[in-house]
């Protein structure tokens, strides 16, 4: 990691104050006009902690990873009101999951952009226009992460993004703001997110233009209840999801994954055996559009032993025409006996591509349908990876990587994981060994007409 550590040590101010006796917190508010008193609220010196305040020196991302509670939001709403009131910073964007949170978190929230101000200095919120106008005459946008394509346009010099690990399509909106990060002297990002273990943090980390806070929830327990403390102490403290959700580490994996890292490198080998079956698993895409998914296309073979095994993945975002002569091709390299493809959406157009590809092809097609959700769909799969009976030849970065960090139900559907969980449940799932008929009971099958 090249990304310098911003984690000064200590109390608030306003800690420091509480941890007083009576006499000497009477005291000091004693020697305050009520002006200075009034000021006293809305003075983010006095009550952010070392770590909440911006980072000195040159940076162009300021990433602040921390537990659940840890104070983020108020943290980049005082850092956003601090950047613009210096008026070196006009132009602000402000990211969140979806366009509510941005309205009910960043902007009105508790610890949101208005309330970080007097009253009297409040910016013009104007929901419709999704903008904020502060008295300086600075302004700020408001985007959803989930129409990422509205930023491929505007300028901006500061940017603020909340929760980014929960964004459906966060790289592609990074790559269209960071271009639009371009005004002023010396533009900067801020992100503040509970971590999850995707490759985009470990990216931005390893970059020296990047300043990396982290923090516990535990850190900001004076302004959080304790039976909620409590609970999450209890149920959290010491799991992997505490690890992520509590302490804000960035986990080598993701604990919310149905497979683990270790499950794979278990069942890795460099050699398979001779196969009963081999498959052709396609999960499809319609378009090859930056937005849209990969077409998963994994091949895999059931061996002679009973066990799963992942052949290749060649999972790629194409046109339909294309993916279909890859899969074509890998039939015919692996001798596979079916090209399976999930059938729910657009079934009559798919077998359509691979009857103007090779109207030969559509022999070996068969269609299955989703009668379950993804995650249910990749259960039985994934238990059958840590028991050991699915194995990978040689290594398949990009499917281990989406098999160990996808989430069910949030994120984009994942392409690579949904071929791998067809192909897996054709071979082990479904298939069964054939019966076998004892020397009577085949003689009774081949002629009809004999009895005992």
């Amino acid at each position: 990691m090249r990304a310098r550590l911003h984690m000064p040590e200590g109390k608030s101010p306003a800690e420091t104050l509480a941890s007083l006796t009576d006499a000497e917190r009477r005291e000091f508010l004693g020697s305050l006009t009520r002006d200075q008193k009034l000021r006293l609220i809305y003075r983010w010196d006095f009550w952010a902690r070392p770590k909440q305040r911006l980072p000195p020196g040159h940076w162009f991302v300021w990433g602040c990873l921390a537990g659940r509670g840890f104070g983020k939001t108020r943290t980049a709403a005082e850092s956003v009101r601090e950047l613009v009131d210096s008026g070196k910073y006009k132009r602000v964007a402000l990211v969140g999951p979806t366009a509510a949170d941005v309205r009910d978190v960043m902007v009105e929230g508790e610890s949101g952009l208005l309330s970080v101000f007097p009253h009297a200095q409040r910016p013009l919120y104007e929901p419709s226009k999704r903008r904020i106008t502060f008295r300086n005459g600075a302004i700020a946008t408001t985007f959803s992460a989930e129409e990422p394509e509205r930023l491929r346009g505007p300028q901006h010099d500061l940017a603020w993004l909340d929760e980014p690990a929960a964004y459906p399509h966060l790289d592609k909106l990074w790559s269209l703001l960071v271009p639009g990060l371009r005004l002023g002297a010396e533009p900067r990002a801020i992100l503040t997110t509970t971590p999850r273990p995707l490759p985009f943090f470990h990216t931005l980390l390893d970059q020296e233009s990047t300043v990396l806070t982290s923090g516990s929830t535990f850190e900001n327990s004076a302004n959080l209840a304790k039976p909620t403390l409590d609970y999450l102490k209890e149920t959290l403290l010491g799991t992997d999801l505490g690890q992520q959700e509590l302490e804000g580490q960035l986990l080598g994996e993701n604990p919310g994954a149905l497979w683990k890292k270790a499950w794979i490198d278990s069942a890795r080998v460099d050699r398979h055996p001779a196969f009963k079956r081999v498959v052709v698993a396609i999960d499809p895409s319609s378009s090859a559009k930056e937005e849209a998914c990969e077409c998963g296309i994994v091949v895999a073979g059931l061996g002679e032993d009973d066990r799963g095994y992942v052949l290749e993945d060649l999972s790629k975002r194409t046109t339909p025409a294309d993916w279909v002569r890859i899969a074509l091709d890998a039939r015919e390299r692996w001798v596979a006996s079916q090209i399976i493809y999930e059938g729910n959406h657009g079934a009559g157009f798919i077998l359509e591509i691979f009857r103007m590809v090779d109207p030969d092809s559509l022999q070996y097609l068969k269609g299955v349908q989703a009668t379950t959700d993804k995650e249910r769909r990749a259960l039985p799969v994934a238990a059958l990876t840590q028991k050991g009976k699915v194995r990978f030849v040689g290594t398949h970065i990009k499917l281990e990587q989406q098999l160990t960090s996808w989430i069910p139900k949030v994120g984009k559907s994942p392409d690579r994981l949904d071929a791998m969980v067809w192909a897996m449940t054709e071979l082990l799932v479904q298939y069964r060994e054939p019966p076998k008929l004892s020397t009577l009971n085949r003689l009774q099958s081949l002629l009809p007409g004999y009895s005992l």
